[in-house]
C-alpha cells in the first residue's frame, strides 16, 4: 500500500443546470479532483487530502465528501475564522468553461499557519507528495517560506515530490512572482506534469521543444507534458517519447481533464505500472471525464472504464 498525500484547496462548486435557475452543488478543486480520481482508480493506495477547512456546515459536508470518496481526512485542519471557498462554473457549447470565484478568505489559504508536528510527522512517512501551482498561488506570500521549508523536510525524509504548474494568472500578484515560485517547485520535484498551455501563457513557449529545453536544467526524473488534445510527451533519465491520445468526439466540459490525468497517472506509477501504460490509462480517464458536466463524474462510469482498461492491459500482457 502506497501512502500518497495531496495538498491543495477544495471549494464548493455551483454549476448551472439545464433547467432554468437550478444550481447543482458539489465539491471540487484541482488537487482535490486529482485525489478523488487517484483513489477511485487505485483504491489500494492510502490517499490523504491535506487542506484547511472551517467549522461551518459546508466544511462538515466537505469532510464527509472526502470520506465518502475514500480519502483520509487526518490532514485536514480547521480554521476558527475562515471557511471554504465557492465558485460558479459555466460552460459554452464547445465545453470550454468560465469561472466566478469567492475564495479570498478560503480556509485553505491558511494551511501553512495551521501546520503542526502531527502533519509534519505523517507526511514525512508518505511515499508521494503532490501539489500544484494553485496550491502555491493561494498561499499568502509570507507563508510560502514555511511551505518550502516543509517541502525540504519531505525531501530529506525521502518522499517523492510531484508538481503540476496549473498556472492561473488571476491568482498571482505578477508573472514574475509565479515564475519564481515555479522555479522553486521545478527544482524540488522529481515528477512534473504540466500542460503545454501553462508554458505558453506564463513563459511564451509555443512548442514542445521549447518546454523540454526549459525543463532540462532541473533534476526532473519524470517529465510528463500534456501536449494539447493530441498527445502526451514523456521524458525520463533513460528515454523520451510521445504517445498519441484518442480524440473525444463530444466534449461536454473540460473541467478536471488534467486533474483526472494526474490522479490516474500518479496512482498507476505508484502501483508499479510503466510510464507508457500509466499514460494510456490516464489519457483514457481524462477522455471520459470531459464527456460529463462538472469536475467529478459519476463513480460508476469512471470505475467501469478503469476496470475495462486494466483488463485490456492484462490481456495484452498475456
Amino acid at each position: 500500500m502506497q501512502k500518497i498525500v495531496l495538498f491543495g484547496e477544495c471549494m464548493l462548486e455551483l454549476r448551472q443546470g439545464g433547467e432554468g435557475n437550478i444550481m447543482h452543488r458539489s465539491f471540487a478543486g484541482d488537487v482535490f479532483n486529482t485525489a478523488v480520481y487517484l483513489k477511485r482508480a487505485f483504491f489500494e493506495h492510502q490517499v490523504s487530502f491535506m487542506s484547511g477547512v472551517g467549522h461551518d456546515v459546508i466544511s462538515q459536508e466537505l469532510a464527509a465528501n472526502c470520506q465518502a470518496e475514500g480519502l483520509q481526512t487526518s490532514l485536514l485542519r480547521r480554521s476558527a475564522s475562515h471557511n471554504p471557498g465557492i465558485y460558479l462554473v459555466q460552460t459554452d457549447e464547445h465545453g470550454e468553461r468560465s469561472f466566478l470565484y469567492w475564495r479570498e478568505n478560503s480556509a485553505a489559504r491558511q494551511m501553512m499557519k495551521l501546520l503542526d508536528d502531527d502533519i509534519r510527522n505523517t507526511v514525512c512517512k508518505a511515499d508521494l507528495f503532490f501539489f500544484s501551482g494553485i496550491s502555491l498561488a493561494i498561499l499568502a506570500p509570507e507563508d510560502r517560506a514555511t511551505f518550502w521549508q516543509f517541502l525540504s523536510e519531505l525531501q530529506e525524509a525521502g518522499v517523492t515530490i510531484a508538481f503540476d504548474p496549473n498556472y492561473r494568472a488571476r491568482l498571482w500578484q505578477s508573472e514574475d512572482d509565479a515564475r519564481h515560485q515555479f522555479s522553486l517547485a521545478f527544482a524540488a520535484s522529481a515528477i512534473v506534469l504540466p500542460g503545454i498551455e501553462d508554458f505558453a501563457t506564463l513563459y511564451g513557449h509555443q512548442t514542445l521543444e521549447d518546454v523540454v529545453a526549459f525543463c532540462a536544467p532541473f533534476n526532473i526524473k519524470e517529465l510528463i507534458i500534456k501536449n494539447g488534445p493530441s498527445s502526451v510527451f514523456c521524458k525520463t533519465e533513460y528515454c523520451h517519447f510521445s504517445l498519441p491520445v484518442e480524440p473525444v468526439k463530444k466534449v461536454v466540459d473540460t473541467t478536471s481533464a488534467g486533474d483526472s490525468f494526474n490522479g490516474v497517472y500518479l496512482g498507476a506509477r505508484q502501483a508499479g505500472y510503466d510510464i507508457k501504460l500509466a499514460v494510456e490509462l490516464a489519457a483514457k480517464a481524462a477522455g471520459l471525464v470531459i464527456q460529463f458536466p462538472g469536475a467529478i463524474v459519476p463513480n460508476e462510469n469512471f470505475s467501469e472504464l478503469i476496470r475495462a482498461q486494466l483488463l485490456a492491459f492484462e490481456h495484452q500482457a498475456s
